[in-house]
């Protein structure tokens, strides 16, 4: 079973997340409300699949990002960053502190489940 951490500050993300990929496959879903807790969660779950909001007070999702990758246990997550921003700049950000793939917000629940066809996450996604 494929294990997701979602990290958003905004709960109503976080729920529209959970409830798009709860039903479609067989995942192990877990939340975060913040970049600390998310990387305590990560550390003690090693889930596979990461959608990381980049714009969190306390810990952003760029540090986050840095943090999964130095950790030998959650360096092979495939991190999507999720963020209102748009614009190249916070894209290269987000790539050059580690990240596999960045959607932009508001995304559809069908734009999700895509992706996450993409990623192979019906099994276990693999890092790019």
């Amino acid at each position: 079973m494929a294990s997701v951490l979602i990290v958003d500050d905004d709960p109503f993300v976080r729920k529209l997340i959970v409830t798009t990929l709860e039903d479609v496959a067989e995942f192990e879903l877990m939340e975060a409300a913040d970049g600390l807790e998310a990387v305590e969660v990560a550390t003690r779950n090693r889930p596979e699949l990461v959608f990381l909001d980049i714009d969190m007070p306390e810990v952003d999702g760029i540090e986050v990002c840095r943090r999964l990758r130095a950790q030998p246990h959650t360096a092979h997550a495939t991190i999507v960053m999720l963020t209102a921003a748009a614009g190249d700049s916070a894209e290269r950000e987000a790539e050059t502190a580690g990240a596999d793939l960045y959607l932009s917000k508001p995304f559809s629940p069908l734009a999700l489940l895509r992706l996450v066809d993409e990623l192979g996450a019906r099994g276990a996604p693999a890092r790019r």
